[in-house]
C-alpha cells in the first residue's frame, strides 16, 4: 500500500516573500450545493462576495463545475470593481474526489495565479489559520486534512457519496431513509424517521419515498438536507437517529485519528470542524470529540468561526507573501458581515 499523501500544499501557497504592489486576492469555496467567491482588498480590508450553484465535479461534471467557478469569480471581480489583470492571486478550493481536471481547465482559461486545491485544504486553512492542525469538513460530503509541525500533510476520506462521505449530511440523510425502510419492513428497530422523511420530501408513504429517490432522482444536496430533521429527532430522544450520529462520529473520528498519526501532530493543536452537519451540536460533536481525545487528549476541538472561503483567501494572501496583512479574526468578521448582506 502506498504511503504517500493524497494531498499536499502547492509550493505556490507557501509564500516566498511579499510581492510589491500585491493588493487583491480571491478565494472560492466550491461545493456540491453552492459556490461562494470572495475578493479581498488587502489594503482597504474590504470583501466582495458572489454566490452561485454547485461546482463539485462529482455532482455536476467537470465542464459544468468549471463554468460555475469562472462565472462566480467574474461576478465577484465585478462587484469588487476590478478586472482579472488586477488580481494578484486566486485560490479555488473545490469539493470532489479529484480536482485535477478542474485545475487544468481553470489554468487554461485564466493564469497560473489561479490555483485549484481540494476544498478540505481551504477548510483546514480557515479553521487553523493555515497553521499545524486538522480541518474536518462535514457538509453535504465529508473530508479530513491536516498538516503537522514539520509540514507533513495527510488526507483521509473524501471519496465521494458512493464510496465514502462518512458522517456527512448526505451519509446521515441516506442512512436515515434506510433506517426508515428497515423499520417499515421489520428488519430494524422502530423510529420516527419514516414519518419525518415522508413529511420532509412530501411523499404519502415510505414506500413512495423509496420510489421517489430513484425516479426523480434525489440529488446529494436534497438527501443531505434531511439530516436537519435527523438531528431534531436525535435531540428529542429517537434512539435510531441518535445511533446514526454516534456511528457517523465514530467513522469520521477514525479518519481524524489517521490524519493525526500520519502528520505526527502531538500535544495541543487545533481540530477545526467545518460544515453544516456540525450544527447538530453535542449529539454529533461529543462522540466525535471522544474518539479524537482517545488518541490526542490535548487536541483543541472547536467549530470553525470563519467561513470556509476565508481559508482560500488566507492561502491566496500567502501565495503573494501578504498573509500577515489581515488577522484571521478580522477576516472572519468581514466575511460574516458580507455573507449576512448577500
Amino acid at each position: 500500500m502506498r504511503e504517500e499523501s493524497l494531498l499536499t500544499i502547492p509550493e505556490a501557497l507557501l509564500g516566498q516573500g511579499a510581492r510589491a504592489g500585491a493588493r487583491y486576492v480571491m478565494g472560492i469555496d466550491g461545493g456540491a450545493t453552492k459556490t461562494l467567491a470572495a475578493v479581498l482588498d488587502l489594503d482597504a480590508r474590504t470583501v466582495r462576495l458572489a454566490l452561485a450553484g454547485p461546482s463539485n465535479e462529482d455532482a455536476v461534471g467537470a465542464r459544468a463545475a468549471v463554468d460555475a467557478l469562472l462565472a462566480v469569480a467574474d461576478t465577484a471581480l465585478g462587484r469588487a470593481g476590478i478586472d482579472q489583470s488586477q488580481l494578484d492571486a486566486a485560490v479555488l478550493a473545490v469539493a470532489g474526489t479529484d480536482t485535477a481536471a478542474i485545475a487544468n481547465q481553470v489554468r487554461v482559461a485564466r493564469t497560473d495565479a489561479w490555483i485549484v486545491v481540494n476544498d478540505v485544504v481551504g477548510a483546514w486553512a480557515a479553521g487553523t489559520g493555515a497553521e499545524p492542525g486538522v480541518g474536518v469538513i462535514s457538509g453535504t460530503g465529508s473530508n479530513v486534512f491536516g498538516v503537522g509541525g514539520d509540514g507533513r500533510a495527510w488526507r483521509a476520506g473524501g471519496w465521494g457519496h458512493v464510496l465514502g462521505d462518512e458522517g456527512s449530511g448526505f451519509w446521515l440523510g441516506v442512512n436515515s431513509i434506510r433506517a426508515a425502510l428497515s423499520d417499515r419492513d421489520g428488519s430494524g428497530p422502530p423510529t420516527a424517521l419514516g414519518a419525518a422523511a415522508c413529511e420532509f420530501f412530501d411523499q404519502p408513504s415510505i414506500e413512495a419515498l423509496a420510489a421517489h429517490v430513484y425516479a426523480k432522482p434525489l440529488s446529494k444536496g436534497e438527501i443531505a438536507a434531511f439530516a436537519v430533521r435527523t438531528a431534531e429527532l436525535a435531540g428529542n430522544g429517537d434512539a435510531v437517529a441518535r445511533a446514526l450520529y454516534e456511528r457517523g462520529a465514530h467513522e469520521l473520528g477514525e479518519q481524524i485519528v489517521a490524519v493525526i498519526n500520519h502528520t505526527g501532530l502531538r500535544g495541543s493543536f487545533p481540530v477545526s470542524l467545518i460544515g453544516s452537519a456540525f450544527k447538530a451540536g453535542p449529539i454529533f460533536i461529543e462522540p466525535l470529540s471522544a474518539a479524537v481525545h482517545g488518541v490526542a487528549p490535548q487536541a483543541q476541538i472547536t467549530v470553525a468561526e470563519m467561513e470556509p472561503v476565508g481559508g482560500s483567501l488566507l492561502l491566496a494572501a500567502r501565495a503573494c507573501g501578504r498573509h500577515e496583512a489581515i488577522p484571521p479574526p478580522e477576516l472572519a468578521r468581514l466575511l460574516d458581515a458580507a455573507v449576512a448582506a448577500l
